[in-house]
């Protein structure tokens, strides 16, 4: 198996960004992708992506077979709640785990949610998907998007071996797509891909990342 880089790897933080001042759109207003309104609630914000992503997400669909289609669930996350959702995290590792340090809390919060200061959501380079029939019907892909390691006995992780054969073709297909387009995933989340944020750069042997976090205007 591949070593799994962590978020939280120095590596990561340690990759310059030359930011673009790419503009951050509405998926919404485009209309090339289904877009699930599950984070809605959480974020109004929900559906921006940096138009360079959103590009090659239109580019990785076409490629698809007939009849399917990918259905975007979550891009853009502000800072201060990319910052909720570690904090959310590492306390219930923390209330589970009271013998671990403050190092490894983080680490281990980092195969969920990725540290605010680094987080490809918050650069808006970032982008939780799945895939869906001519229907709108999502695929099996083994587990429900955004289920921790916890809850899924590790099936959220992208090469997991506890998932269906069906399952494991649906991931392979998503990922031959996005792969293609440019994208690179998260193995710890089947469901998350960045493209230009520092993640993608140290995985692509790229000198910086294109995009940082930022506020919405």
């Amino acid at each position: 198996m591949h070593e799994i880089i962590l978020m939280s790897d120095p590596r990561v933080a340690a990759v310059p960004v030359r930011e673009s001042g790419e503009p951050l759109v509405d998926v919404r207003l485009d209309g090339s992708l289904l877009v699930d309104h599950r984070q809605a609630e959480e974020a109004t914000t929900f559906a921006f992506l940096r138009t360079g992503v959103l590009d090659r997400l239109v580019k990785a669909q076409a490629t698809l077979p007939p009849g399917l289609r990918l259905l975007f669930v979550e891009g853009y996350r502000p800072p201060a709640l990319q910052a909720h959702y570690f904090e959310e995290y590492a306390n219930e590792l923390r209330a589970a785990h009271p013998d671990r340090s403050a190092e490894e809390i983080r680490v281990a919060a980092s195969r969920y949610v990725s540290p605010p200061e680094i987080a490809p959501h918050s650069a808006g380079s970032a982008v939780d998907l799945t895939l869906a029939d001519a229907d709108g019907r999502e695929l099996d892909l083994g587990t429900p998007m955004n289920a921790s390691p916890e809850e899924s006995a590790g099936a959220c992780y992208t090469a997991a071996d506890n998932i269906t054969d069906e399952a494991r073709a649906n991931r392979g297909i998503l990922g031959a797509a996005l792969t293609e387009a440019g994208l690179v995933n998260y193995p710890t989340e089947w469901w998350h891909w960045s493209y230009g944020d520092r993640y993608w750069a140290l995985l692509t042997d790229s000198p910086s990342a294109l995009y940082g976090p930022r506020e919405l205007d």
